[in-house]
């Protein structure tokens, strides 16, 4: 590399755009810190990450300001426009920014650059300027601080629209276990007096012994029974019931529906029949229908517990309650957490598809956020789908990341908007509906903390968002 140390007068200074409106005085500051560098092709003026010493204007030649993402180098801007700028562009914010390099400079061809002191730029502007400086610290701090505050709002609103609908979903199965509870007491003090009616001494020790095994092979039944369709049910419940008023039973249809939903056929019953005889039968029927009946409500307290139960789990995974932030997780886990926090706002037209590579790997992660990245997707994919639609969550592997796909058949991104829906508060919601900042948080989650990538694909009635995501621990 040829470097020379040139130095520009202050007429020469003065033609570029962003000295033009300053007196000689100020200019004369500029030329006298200032000096001209020469950079080959190919060479990088500055690097990413590093810490921001120089602010650089381009005299000659072309540049690339580029990004490191997920390991891979991305051009953001390539510009041989005269006068064009980059490197440490907030210095004036002092220690309430980061004073380190956004992108990495490299010459493109041959340049020349007019490099200034990071240090002459934040007294400059700070004294030079003291009313854009305000306004620049203003717009800088306060769109960092609503961000922060709208941010926060947004995941309150969220979690809020989840508990609701995950409140909505535990009712059910507590209200059915209640009600399954109220019937169960009522048919336990039926089997009590079946019971002292049986027991009474009408029925010698055989034929209770033999009532008792048909009891305990009628709850196997009750266990182990296919459940019907209606018409076959219905059919069922015909022959049975004629066969109980053949034996004159009363509340024959009553009896039949249980003792069906409980396996239990005419064929069945003749052998309680003959287990107790004539003048016991119908005190012996309603007691094993009492005791099917007991089981069947057990099955649907132990259904309703299983549900709550789930629900519970489900949200402990979601919230990543009682875990450490950073963790190996199985990410379809999470996916199920999150759609199981939705159940409750799926509309009744709107179809869900899982397709599942479990082959996958765990991978390691900030669970928690995944989450609320997977909860803004599928919040967007809703929205966009209104009252039906199809909404598909796909996992697979691409290369050595793991991607997870959210997919609807809404009426997709426009392709001029959607450069930038991942920039904070740009929304196409209407007024009071969104923030503007769900797409910009996940992209921050996948990209900044997981060194991962985040990718939108859409035409009419097709939109996929691409989460990748890598399977090994990434530096930083």
């Amino acid at each position: 590399m040829t470097e020379h140390d040139d130095r520009l007068t202050p007429g020469e200074l003065r033609t570029l755009f962003l000295f033009e409106a300053l007196d000689d005085s100020q200019l004369a500051a500029f030329t006298e810190r200032g000096r001209v560098r020469h950079r080959s092709a190919g060479e990088v003026v500055y690097t990413e990450g590093d810490p921001a010493t120089c602010f650089y204007v381009l005299l000659s030649g072309a540049v690339t300001l580029t990004r490191l993402i997920r390991g891979d180098e991305v051009e953001i801007i390539r510009s041989d426009q005269r006068g064009a700028y980059g490197g440490a562009i907030q210095a004036y914010m002092g220690d309430r920014a980061d004073q380190v390099y956004a992108n990495t400079m490299r010459a493109v061809t041959d340049v020349e650059l007019f490099e200034l002191p990071a240090d002459l730029i934040a007294t400059s502007v700070r004294e030079w300027f003291p009313m854009a400086m305000h306004l620049l610290e203003g717009l800088f701090l306060g769109m960092r601080a609503n961000q922060t505050i709208v941010g926060e709002r947004e995941r309150l609103l969220a979690l809020g629209a989840l508990s609701a609908g995950l409140t909505h979903e535990l009712n059910n199965p507590a209200s059915a276990a209640v009600r399954a509870t109220s019937v169960l007491r009522d048919r336990v003090a039926g089997m009590r007096h079946k019971l002292a009616m049986i027991a009474d001494g009408r029925l010698d020790g055989t034929r209770l012994h033999h009532l008792v095994e048909l009891q305990e092979a009628a709850v196997k039944k009750a266990a182990s029974a296919a459940p019907l369709s209606p018409l076959a049910a219905s059919d069922a419940e015909d022959v049975l019931g004629d066969w109980l008023d053949e034996h004159g039973i009363a509340g024959a249809w009553d009896l039949a529906s249980t003792l069906v939903a409980g396996g239990i056929d005419a064929d069945w019953l003749e052998q309680v029949s003959l287990a107790v005889g004539e003048d016991n039968l119908d005190s012996a029927v309603r007691w094993i229908t009492y005791t099917i009946d007991t089981e069947l409500l057990m099955g649907e307290i132990d259904d309703a517990a299983t549900r709550i139960s789930g629900l519970v789990a489900a949200a402990k995974q979601y919230s990543q309650l009682d875990r450490a932030p950073y963790q190996v997780v199985d990410v379809h886990d999470l996916l199920d957490a999150t759609l199981t926090m939705f159940k409750g706002k799926f509309p009744p037209g709107m179809r869900k598809v899982r397709e599942y590579d479990r082959s996958l790997p765990q991978i390691p992660a900030y669970a928690a956020e995944l989450n609320q990245v997977w909860t803004n997707l599928i919040d967007n994919a809703l929205h966009a789908m209104g009252d039906s639609g199809t909404l598909t969550v796909r996992t697979s592997r691409s290369d050595d990341m793991v991607m997870v796909e959210i997919g609807d058949t809404g009426p997709g991104i426009p392709a001029e908007i959607r450069p930038r829906i991942f920039e904070p508060f740009f929304t196409t919601k209407p007024v009071g509906q969104g923030t503007g900042l769900g797409l910009d948080i996940s992209y921050r989650i996948v990209v900044k903390k997981h060194h991962g990538d985040i990718r939108v694909e859409s035409r009419p009635g097709e939109t996929w968002f691409r989460v990748l995501l890598p399977t090994v621990v990434v530096p930083g």
